[in-house]
């Protein structure tokens, strides 16, 4: 869950229909997404990544890494050790403001 006291976003359909397809991302097997501020300052850059069908991992279907889409580390390991925020369920990600960039 998320470390900010925001309060929870309007999900947007499409976001949902996309975060949980992998078949419909662009830039497969990479999700580039954005959490913006409420206050329209900052922002959070992250992607989802499809791990299951790359490389059978589980367990990260509703997690965003907090990278760059465009600095991505080097391998799958490294990824795995970025910063990162888990959530239960791909629900929770637009309710916590992610949208899909």
């Amino acid at each position: 869950m998320s470390d900010t006291n925001t309060p929870p976003c309007p999900v947007r359909p499409h976001d949902l229909i996309v975060m949980r397809n992998p078949q419909l991302w662009s830039k497969w097997p990479l999700l580039p997404v954005i959490r913006r501020s409420p206050e329209g300052g900052e922002q959070q850059l992250g992607v989802l990544y499809d791990a299951r069908t790359v490389s059978a991992t589980y367990g990260f279907s509703a997690t965003v890494f907090l990278v760059n889409v465009f600095l991505l580390p080097d391998t799958e390991a490294q990824l795995f050790a970025s910063p990162k925020r888990v959530y239960d369920t791909v629900e929770e990600l637009p309710a916590d403001g992610w949208t899909v960039d």
